[in-house]
């Protein structure tokens, strides 16, 4: 029997009938003595068994010195994945590992029927597992009571946050004991979740496996650059050519998933989609078919595939790149697992060759950069598998003898086995041919050198010291003078110290060791580019710097050294003296005003106010007002008359005898007003005055038949032909009723003569005392 350390026996004897013969890094890590009864912040690679970790470091907690659990009550432990899919692969995992203790367990995910999954809570669990959405819904409405919890276990904790659940979290860590234990587990460990931890867990130790800062050793990066429009045939080709039991191919979006699916199923492979469009039960199939062999191949979106643990998964394909390292670790993590061997391959286009080479840098992935297998690597593979078919060397039965000595005896063995291999052929799907890569694409990244540190300050002490023939003046930069000093010198940018600019000359101070070397490369000349020449000097440059100006002073010019100083050019002249002013001169004084008179009066003037209308016709042309103008020769004088019309009343309009036109030999014009209403005018007619109506126009009916006439209704039926119904209205309802029947009532015949042209006389009888009609025209029906 084998023993596994710090295991409660129960859980024990369930790893050794699973086939465990050791536990990995991360299980041992939480089974550590010290780490009893602590909260836990673990992070290790996918597939390395986190969920059998958190399930042994559990069961301490949760089974105390018991070996089996009591009566089912209150749940002692919750667990919380972030998907429906990790949620009940957990509950799988926890199922078989807790088998042996009687534990129950119940399931609350999203999709699932809530009456059922409220029901198994009132019976009673010992570990519920759950998503967050769904767990909320039942901590709100009552049906789940966390007043028990013992522990509470965030499964891809940096998942859960990415995907908005982090208020759902906290609700329900806010809603368990303070008492609780915590345990976050993560592949990544991002500053997110280490601040949910600070905020709920109570001094959390954090678990980090030897293994997690180097590469999965068990899984086989390949990068395949593809043209853009040859990214879905290379995706068939890698699956061709790998034929793996299961794979998975990694999508952005949903749209995505679904066209492949599409594209993969006609090209007759087995394929299944996972998405979050589907439904739960549609997922949970699509798991089911891959587990049970009747699918191959998953198309899925990262959100869907997270956590998933599929068998005998050996190859994953990215065909959208993942958005940040992390997900690509997610991703590739589906397969590796427990021990055993997998491929991830990323499918770039050539447009996104940079962003693939951050992603493999950030996750400090070592990647095989190469192009994808082209159709006759496929069809190669496809025979080294067939030949290397283990049921090739399988001996012959009794009953396959007899079938097998025929086919030989008939066929042949050239022409069976020609046989064999077209059946073999025809089971898979063609490869594509794909357009050729440059060799510059299949170029693996270059390795940036690690950045050496600059040399200490204090190493320069000592130092020799280097005049160049430039400064100032000639407009020289250290951002150019370095690199032309170690190209011509053969040093690094280490092995200078200082660069100092003068007005017209520049020194530069270079390291002990190196100063005689470099003096060496500059040869004898001591030139460098640009005709610089170059100087050692003994000891230190004078580095001191011209005393700034005073305060007030006016500052030195660009070229004021070289200008002259300004001198007079001879003794000033002499200038005219002022002399003295004249006074100003006196103003003349104004004199005296002559004093204002008094104004005429202007007489007696009418007092202002409104003014009669002038009854005058004829007025001066000086004082005419512009409201009186004389009338005009050819008007009257406007004159308000009164009212003296009649109230108005309606009249009938006025009915005129109907005047026939012959139109019927031309086409009606349509004006595009609507038509007249007809007019009745019966008074006006006597009884045989009847208007006969417009017939059909042969030239604008496309259905008119011989024996119609342009003026009227047709001229009768065809013989052997039943008659119409009866021309005019007068006359009651009709005659007699076909097959037989007796005839309707009687109705008051009226005599009609048409005008129109000639009739015939209708087939029809009317009933007793019923008159036969003619057909003439009359009112159409």
């Amino acid at each position: 029997m084998t023993e596994f350390e710090g295991v409660v026996p129960a859980l024990g004897a369930a790893l050794e009938k699973r086939g465990y013969t050791a536990l990995t890094p991360v299980q041992t890590a939480v089974l550590a003595p010290e780490l009893s009864g602590e909260d836990l912040l673990v992070s290790a690679q996918t597939g390395s068994g986190k969920t059998v970790a958190f399930g042994l470091a559990l069961a301490p907690t949760l089974l105390e010195d018991a070996d089996r659990f009591d009566q089912p009550q209150a749940p002692l432990a919750l667990v919380v994945a972030p998907t429906r899919e990790l949620a009940m692969q957990v509950g799988r995992e926890l199922e078989w590992l807790y088998g042996e203790t009687g534990a129950r367990l119940a399931s609350c995910v999203g999709g699932m029927d809530y009456r059922t999954e409220r029901r198994a809570l009132e019976r009673g669990a010992h570990i519920v597992v759950g998503t967050p959405g769904r767990l909320c819904d039942h901590i709100r409405r009552g049906s789940l009571d966390t007043s028990a919890l013992r522990a509470v276990v965030l499964d891809e904790a940096d998942e859960m946050l990415d995907l908005g659940f982090r208020e759902d979290l906290e609700f329900i860590l806010e809603s368990a004991p303070s008492e609780r234990r915590t345990l976050l587990f993560s592949a990544t460990v991002p500053h997110t979740i280490a601040k949910l931890a600070k905020t709920f867990q109570r001094d959390a130790v954090r678990v980090t496996t030897t293994e997690e800062q180097a590469q999965h050793l068990d899984i086989e990066y390949r990068v395949h650059p593809v043209a853009s429009y040859d990214k879905e045939n290379a995706i068939i080709n890698v699956l061709r050519f790998h034929e793996a039991t299961n794979a998975i191919v990694f999508c952005a979006t949903r749209a995505t998933v679904t066209h492949l699916t599409a594209r993969f199923n006609n090209r007759g492979f087995a394929v299944v989609a996972l998405s979050g469009e589907l439904s739960q039960n549609e997922r949970t199939h699509a798991l089911q078919a891959m587990r049970d062999g009747r699918a191959r191949v998953c198309i899925a979106t990262d959100v869907a595939a997270r956590g998933i643990d599929l068998p005998n998964l050996e190859l994953v394909i990215h065909a959208d790149l993942p958005t940040n390292a992390e997900t690509m670790v997610h991703r590739s993590g589906r397969t590796g697992r427990a021990g055993r061997k997998g491929v991830s391959v990323l499918i770039v286009p050539n447009n996104r060759r940079r962003q693939a080479e951050r992603l493999l840098a950030n996750g400090g992935i070592d990647a095989d950069w190469c192009k994808p297998p082209t159709a006759d690597e496929v069809r190669r593979r496809d025979d080294e598998r067939l030949l290397a078919d283990p049921s090739l060397a399988d001996p012959v039965t009794e009953e396959e003898q007899t079938l097998v000595q025929d086919l030989l005896a008939r066929h042949g063995a050239e022409q069976v086995a020609a046989a064999f291999l077209r059946r073999c052929r025809a089971g898979h799907s063609a490869p594509e041919e794909l357009a050729e890569i440059a060799p510059q694409d299949l170029r693996k990244p270059e390795k940036r050198a690690p950045e050496v540190p600059r040399r200490p300050r204090e190493d320069f002490d000592d130092s020799v010291w280097f005049s160049l023939s430039i400064g100032r003046r000639q407009r020289a930069e250290p951002r150019w003078i370095l690199p032309m000093v170690c190209r011509a010198g053969g040093i690094t940018k280490r092995d200078v110290g200082g660069i100092k600019l003068q007005d017209e000359a520049t020194y530069i101070q270079i390291a002990a060791e190196s100063a005689d070397a470099f003096e060496a490369a500059l040869g004898p000349e001591m030139t460098l580019e640009r005709n610089v020449s170059v100087a050692r000097l003994e000891g230190m440059p004078d580095l001191t710097r011209a005393p700034r100006p005073e305060a007030g002073d006016e500052s030195e010019g660009r070229f004021d050294d070289e200008r002259k100083p300004y001198a007079r050019k001879g003794p000033p002249r002499d200038k005219k003296p002022y002399g003295d002013r004249k006074p100003p001169r006196d103003k003349k004084p104004y004199g005296d005003k002559k004093p204002y008179g008094d104004r005429k009066p202007h007489g007696d003037r009418k007092p202002y106010g409104e003014k009669p209308f002038s009854d005058e016709t004829t007025v001066s042309a000086e004082t005419k007002p512009y409201w009186d103008r004389p009338p005009r020769s050819d008007k009257k004088p406007f004159d308000k008359k009164p009212f003296d019309k009649k109230p108005y009343e309606k009249k009938p309009f006025a009915k005129k005898p109907y005047d026939p036109r012959e139109r019927d030999d031309r086409a009606q014009e349509d004006h595009g007003a609507p038509k007249p209403k007809r007019v009745d005018d019966s008074e006006h007619r006597s009884g045989d005055e009847r208007p006969a109506r417009k017939g059909p126009n042969p030239a604008l009916d496309p259905n008119w038949k011989p024996g119609r006439k342009a003026t009227g209704k047709p001229a009768g039926k065809r013989p052997g032909k039943p008659g119409g119904k009866p021309g005019g209205k007068p006359g009651g309802k009709p005659g007699g009723k076909p097959g037989g029947k007796p005839g309707g009532k009687p109705g008051a015949a009226k005599a009609f003569r048409p005008k129109g042209g000639k009739g015939s006389v209708s087939g029809g009888t009317s009933g007793a005392g019923g008159l036969k009609r003619k057909s003439g025209p009359g009112k159409p029906r």
